[in-house]
């Protein structure tokens, strides 16, 4: 299948390695949509957030129509135009990519957070909430920041980190031009209490938002 072939072409591509450099602002990026939504729209959000102090300094959100249906591991193709989009809202780009989704954790090894890195050169990190593929190599602790590998086919792709306490596990992985041992920094150091860092956490609050307003019934004009 040819996307499948171009995933093959931009995992090749994509950088294992800290490839970043001084890292200011940090852009969480999320997408949202609606099974229930005739119009099949993808609503993507990019929130930037100063470093160090996780202040907001920019958002950007747009709503596009979805080129394709979710098909699983096809989902960049799917929600990439959209943050594009929204990327090239904002004043100037962020130095890391803090994506909702996976990075290396892929069975072609590119998933949403290396795709996106690769296609625009920006250092990603994919922050996702269940498992793709992969198996960690042994049982997660239950302690706040315990962390554990996880491989597929004999290659380690990422790692299980317990967030907060009580929480289901975040699967981190690497999407480009970032080491897993980076990317871990990186979302252990933009943690606040919740189990989601907050640039992830804040893109995915106004992506709800941009596709709630989206979906509003027009109200009647007086």
């Amino acid at each position: 299948m040819k996307l499948r072939r171009c995933q093959l072409e931009l995992a090749a591509r994509a950088v294992r390695q800290d490839a970043l450099g001084e890292v200011r602002r940090i852009a969480g990026v999320d997408v949202s949509s609606s099974r229930f939504d005739p119009a099949r729209m993808v609503h993507a959000a990019v929130v930037v957030l100063a470093w160090p102090s996780l202040e907001p300094v920019a958002r950007a959100a747009v709503s596009l129509p979805a080129p394709m249906p979710y098909i699983t591991g096809l989902l960049a193709f799917r929600e990439v135009p959209a943050i594009e989009a929204a990327l090239a809202q904002l004043p100037e780009p962020p130095d890391l990519l803090m994506v909702d989704g996976q990075g290396i954790a892929h069975p072609r090894r590119c998933g949403i957070a290396t795709h996106l890195g690769v296609v625009t050169d920006l250092p990603s990190i994919g922050v996702a909430k269940s498992r793709l593929v992969g198996q960690p190599a042994s049982p997660l602790g239950e302690a706040p920041g315990a962390m554990v590998e996880v491989s597929d086919r004999g290659e380690v792709v990422g790692a299980l980190l317990r967030s907060r306490a009580r929480a289901n596990p975040l699967h981190i992985s690497l999407g480009h031009r970032v080491s897993l041992d980076t990317a871990l920094h990186w979302v252990r150091a933009t943690l606040r209490g919740r189990r989601l860092p907050e640039p992830t956490r804040a893109a995915h609050e106004w992506a709800g938002q941009a596709r709630r307003a989206a979906m509003a019934p027009p109200s009647d004009a007086q």
